[in-house]
């Protein structure tokens, strides 16, 4: 029987290794991770993250062929396939500081594995890390001394969050990369054989180690490139009177180009897109691609650009101060369908709320208090680190009440700012919002979730990314300074 063991008990390794033994009836699974808060609750009714139908398949396999344990050592030790899904943060000093691939918690990983491993092992690159990390690991690893063989393969996931078992269930690909040898190969076909359980064969991509290193990096680059894209236009289509959602629609009918992926909205968010992003265009540095640097760092300005123009449209639309105004901000995960709030759009849009002096009221109904108070007091990429090694999150914030219920947010505000696109948001009584806020009411609707006609019936003044402007708005345009 294969004995599998994920370091890293994350929204990779967890939902990941979860499918893996719902499967794989006859793999034994063990999913580990120092923290013993959140192994115990893997091991509790109540899962250390939101994902629809993870629920349904831990509990059918839990204590069966899935386990989770803090005994970390042991599991990696009997273990013949070892997955190391661990933080792969961008640095915060040093050399690449804010763009390169912080490796610290992969290096202890592979360190950790050499030291206790007493038989030969697969190992699986399953975080998101730099080109050529394979190469580094596989020295660790093949100077332990003890005549043990470890074979490097890649396997990066292609998960999004909201609809990970879906996409764990039905992937689009699964990628694996390894050497060219014939020790490689084998361990390509032993983890093939895994996902050959559920997967079509013809969708199981084999490469080599670096191509399969770059393809999760180029993916996501093109993805958020997407998405800057279309953001990009949404100025564009405020400015001259079009409707970005008309522009996305009849672009996205085009075969080369599709539907996918353009959506305007206040910015792209997640724990991947600019970290990986940024990595890339280190990488590109690193090899003197100035000019190809350059070009993907775009990607991430205009993203910045984006989140700056929301707040300073809702600035200027309110007499051009929000001082002691209170603001609903509904929505703070970075997108609808999961709890995660890694560099969400709505953490910057509060900080620059917050420096002109507004009273926010937050309401978002997966993401707990103490998580918003400890994004909006960390520094940028303190959270992409493991929990017990976050700066402590302070009591509160002065200016920032979070409520659990959207009409509480409401409640006396002047302006409602929507940030993640929660369904329950489309389907808000928007009269009974008006009637208890301050006036003029507004909305800045950062996901396009409302319905704008209406909503101006009722009386709001309404902006909507990238949607012909409210002639109030009109004479209001938001600068960026």
């Amino acid at each position: 029987m294969v004995k599998i063991c994920c370091i890293g008990a994350g929204y990779v390794g967890g939902p990941t290794m979860a499918v893996i033994a719902f499967k794989c009836s006859k793999v034994v699974v063990t999913v580990v991770d120092i923290s013993s808060q959140r192994i115990n609750a893997w091991n509790s009714d109540h899962l250390p993250i939101y994902e629809p139908g993870l629920d349904d398949v831990v509990k059918q396999c839990r204590g069966k062929n899935l386990f989770f344990s803090t005994e970390v050592e042991k599991h990696v030790s009997e273990a013949d396939i070892v997955f190391v899904s661990v933080n792969t943060p961008t640095k915060t000093h040093g050399l690449g500081a804010g763009k390169a691939a912080d490796l610290t918690y992969w290096e202890s990983a592979a360190r950790m594995i050499a030291d206790v491993s007493k038989s030969d092992k697969i190992v699986v690159e399953k975080s998101t890390v730099p080109v050529k990390t394979a190469e580094a690991i596989e020295r660790i690893l093949t100077h332990n001394n003890k005549g043990i063989n470890f074979t490097i393969l890649s396997n990066p996931e292609f998960l999004a969050e909201g609809t990970a078992i879906e996409d764990l269930f039905y992937p689009d690909r699964v990628l694996i990369g390894g050497r060219e040898t014939p020790q490689g190969q084998k361990a390509i076909q032993t983890l093939k054989e895994v996902y050959a359980n559920w997967v079509p064969v013809e969708k199981i991509l084999c490469t080599n180690l670096w191509s399969a290193e770059l393809s999760k990096l180029a993916a996501n680059a093109f993805l958020a490139q997407r998405i800057s894209s279309v953001n990009a236009m949404s100025a564009l289509c405020e400015a001259t009177g079009a409707d970005v959602a008309q522009v996305s629609h009849s672009i996205g009918t085009d075969s080369r180009i599709g539907p996918k992926f353009l959506n305007a909205s206040v910015g792209f968010g997640g724990s991947c897109f600019q970290k990986d992003i940024l990595n890339l265009v280190y990488i590109c540095e690193c090899n003197g691609l100035t000019e190809v640097a350059n070009y993907w760092k775009q990607v991430v300005k205009v993203n910045d650009y984006q989140k700056t123009r929301f707040v300073n449209r809702v600035v200027s639309s309110m007499f051009n101060t929000i001082s002691s105004k209170k603001i609903a901000v509904l929505g703070f995960a970075f997108k609808k369908d999961t709890g995660d709030t890694r560099e969400t759009p709505a953490i910057d849009v509060c900080k620059g709320l917050l420096g002109d002096k507004a009273k926010l009221s937050i309401y978002d109904p997966q993401v707990t208090e103490d998580q918003i108070t400890k994004d909006l007091s960390m520094r940028k990429f303190d959270k992409d680190h493991p929990a017990h090694l976050q700066p402590a999150s302070p009591t509160s914030i002065k200016q920032v009440s979070v409520v659990w219920d959207a009409y509480e947010a409401v409640k006396d505000a002047h302006g409602v700012c929507i940030m993640t696109e929660w369904d329950e948001f489309k389907k808000l009584d928007y009269q009974k919002v008006f009637d208890s806020m301050q006036k003029p009411a507004f909305i800045f609707d950062g996901r396009n979730v409302v319905d704008v006609k209406k909503a101006r019936e009722i009386g709001f003044i309404v902006y909507s990314i990238g949607k012909p402007l409210d002639p109030w708005l009109k004479d209001m345009p938001a600068v960026v300074a």
